[in-house]
């Protein structure tokens, strides 16, 4: 599982918008995201640097 501290996360628009992100690339990716602590999990094949692009892309920063 791989931790990221995301910010500028509000709303549940924004929980699809990173889920679907990642599960574009992978499938059967495991998404968990939490609005109040900043945090999104990934259980995932990706590499922790395309999860991170993935929701930059997205409009978040990683930090």
């Amino acid at each position: 599982m791989q931790v990221f501290t995301v910010e500028g996360m509000t709303c549940g628009h924004c929980v699809k918008a990173v889920t679907q992100a990642v599960q574009s690339q992978d499938p059967t990716a495991e998404v968990k995201v939490d609005l109040a602590a900043k945090q999104v999990s990934v259980q995932s094949q990706l590499s922790r640097e395309a999860i991170a692009g993935l929701i930059k892309e997205e409009g978040y920063s990683v930090v």
